[in-house]
């Protein structure tokens, strides 16, 4: 039986070579303050209910948000998003100052211009090592225009439809 565990730094290495999309995931708190991450652990779970999951880190400024809210939204990054994609991963300034930011109809902060958007209710939490597992179902979705924003190799990259080089 293996017990050993390989570095953070060699995990996160192989990770890189996982091309994956770029994801926003936002949620107000019970005074009303927007909060949101970027998230690439990112995952369908069930059609039926129709489930998702997106993972957070426990050392997150918005962790108490997440961890205390009833639903949050997923928004899939469109190419283009690489600025809000970086905004949102990122500690300190307002994330939210100047996105044109919205609320749902069930109050929950809306960004503009995704790809896509999956509105939640929270349906479980789950610990898991470092980071929080989020698993929403999905009450709600829209589907915006454009191509997504694709990570790999630690960096943003676009995807070029088949036969187009």
């Amino acid at each position: 039986m293996l017990t050993e565990t390989i570095s953070p730094d060699l995990f996160r290495a192989a990770l890189s070579h996982w091309a994956s999309g770029v994801t926003v995931v936002t949620t107000r708190d019970a005074a009303g303050q927007s909060h949101g991450f970027t998230a690439s652990a990112f995952s369908s779970v069930s059609l039926d209910p129709a489930l998702v999951l997106v993972c957070l880190d426990n050392k997150a400024n918005c962790f108490d948000a997440f961890d205390q809210s009833e639903g949050f939204v997923i928004h899939l990054l469109a190419q283009g998003q690489q600025e809000l994609a970086g905004r949102f991963a990122s500690k300190g300034a307002d994330k939210f100052a100047g996105t044109g930011v919205t609320l749902s109809a069930a109050g929950q902060p809306v960004l503009p211009g995704a790809l896509a958007r999956l509105e939640c209710r929270t349906e479980r939490r789950i610990p898991g090592g470092d980071h929080l597992i989020l698993i929403g179902e999905v009450h709600d979705a829209h589907e915006g225009e454009g191509e997504p924003l694709v990570y790999f190799q630690r960096g943003f990259h676009e995807l070029t439809a088949v036969g187009q080089g």
